[in-house]
């Protein structure tokens, strides 16, 4: 039993070697794939060259910029407002009666010169009213020519009967009747008078050129004293009233004119100005002068109503249309000239009174002293050198003394950088 089993194990151990041959052979394959491997890696290593080392070039920033000049610059004042008339009338009657007459630019809209009669109001009673004034005068007339005839002969009989005698009573004389019959001569004048103003108002006129912006009159109308029969604006000159901060009155000289009472200030002692208005297809300007202020501060805007006046706002002339009542339009008021003064552009200022200069390629922060802005200028009389160059670009970080490049200095045309960028003129400012 023992050399059978003894026989049996060897026999398993010759299948086991025999099992485990391959096994070692593909494992001794692949150690020596991974040697050849790892050989061959060291070697690329060894024989690949360093990467050069190139400098990065660091471009520094473009910017446009805008030269600047000293100058005298005349100062306008822009507000907006409404047109409204200087002169608005109702057209009343100061007597009744029927209405015989209307003018055929009695309609809203018509323009009626000045002195033309507009409605006339049937005359024939207040004419026979005249008739009676006048006979009433004629009568009284009689009687005073009669008390003066009788006095002269009182005093003539009074001579002969009592001479170098003065009479102690007044009626001896008749100059009690004679007061009397004055005072009815004069009553009976004035009368007359009554009656001739009232037949002169039948015909209604006005003493200047108007525009009719309602009626309410029709011809055999029977109308009452006092009873509207049309309003009108004065054409002679239209006015607007214009909002303007307290600070812009500085520029141009308004109180004068206003706080001087009983003082017509004339043309060329007011601001002139230029109204614009967009009307009838086009844009049309009319001159017009800064007559007062309405006297008081608006509540609720804190500013200050200036009143402009447009001479002649009907009159056609160059194909300009009319201007008429109701019209939104801009005002441009001239004021004052500011001596040596730089127009900085509003849109490169920054942080409210801080430009950036161009100086020998670098930027320089210069914080301005600004004297008055309008939508498009700051202006300065200090701080900003004649023909300086101011940067007009946005730029995210900005550092004093950072070396920048003007957009006209710029590198090759061939330079890819600046090739794709626009070439920015420079100008100087308005």
């Amino acid at each position: 039993m023992t050399e059978e089993k003894t026989s049996q194990d060897a026999a398993e151990g010759i299948e086991t070697g025999r099992a485990w041959g391959p096994r070692l052979m593909q494992g001794l394959c692949a150690l020596l794939l991974l040697a050849v491997g790892v050989a061959i890696a060291v070697a690329f290593l060894k024989l690949k060259k360093p990467p050069e080392r190139v400098e990065q070039v660091v471009l520094t920033p473009l910017v446009q910029v805008r030269q600047l000049d000293v100058a005298d610059r005349q100062m306008v004042i822009e507000g907006y407002g409404t047109v409204t008339p200087k002169v608005e009338v109702d057209i009343i009657p100061e007597v009744g009666g029927k209405i015989v007459f209307v003018h055929s630019e009695l309609k809203t809209g018509g323009v009626i010169s000045a002195s033309e009669k507009i409605v006339q109001i049937d005359p024939s009673d207040y004419k026979l009213a005249v008739q009676q004034a006048q006979a009433s005068v004629a009568e009284a007339q009689v009687q005073f020519d009669t008390e003066i005839a009788e006095a002269q002969v009182a005093r003539k009989e009074w001579g002969q009967l009592h001479p170098e005698i003065e009479p102690d009573s007044p009626l001896v004389l008749r100059e009690p009747q004679i007061r009397r019959a004055k005072a009815g001569l004069e009553s009976a004048k004035a009368q007359l008078s009554v009656a001739e103003l009232r037949l002169q108002r039948t015909a209604i006129s006005l003493p200047f050129e108007v525009l009719i912006v309602s009626e309410n009159v029709d011809l055999g109308q029977y109308v009452g004293m006092g009873q509207p029969l049309a309003k009108a604006y004065g054409t002679a000159a239209f006015e607007i009233e214009v909002p303007l901060e307290d600070d812009e009155l500085a520029w141009f000289d308004v109180f004068g004119a206003s706080m001087s009472a009983g003082v017509d200030a004339g043309e060329s002692e007011r601001a002139p100005a230029e109204v614009r208005a967009s009307f009838a297809g086009g844009e049309h300007t009319w001159q017009a002068y800064v007559v007062r202020t309405t006297g008081q501060v608006d509540r609720m805007s804190r500013m200050v109503p200036v009143v402009v006046e447009v001479p002649q706002p009907l009159e056609l002339s160059n194909g300009k249309p009319p201007l008429l009542p109701g019209a939104f339009v801009s005002v441009r008021i001239v004021g004052r000239t500011l001596q040596g003064a730089v127009a900085v552009p509003r849109d490169a200022i920054h942080g409210g009174n801080r430009v950036w200069l161009v100086e020998d390629g670098r930027l320089h922060i210069e914080e301005l002293d600004i004297v008055r802005a309008d939508k498009e200028f700051a202006y300065v009389t200090e701080g900003i050198p004649d023909d300086a160059r101011i940067v007009v670009s946005s730029l995210d970080a900005v550092v004093e003394g950072m070396q920048i490049r003007i957009q006209d200095d710029a590198a090759e045309p061939n330079d890819p950088v600046n090739s794709e960028t626009p070439v920015a003129g420079i100008g100087r400012g308005t």
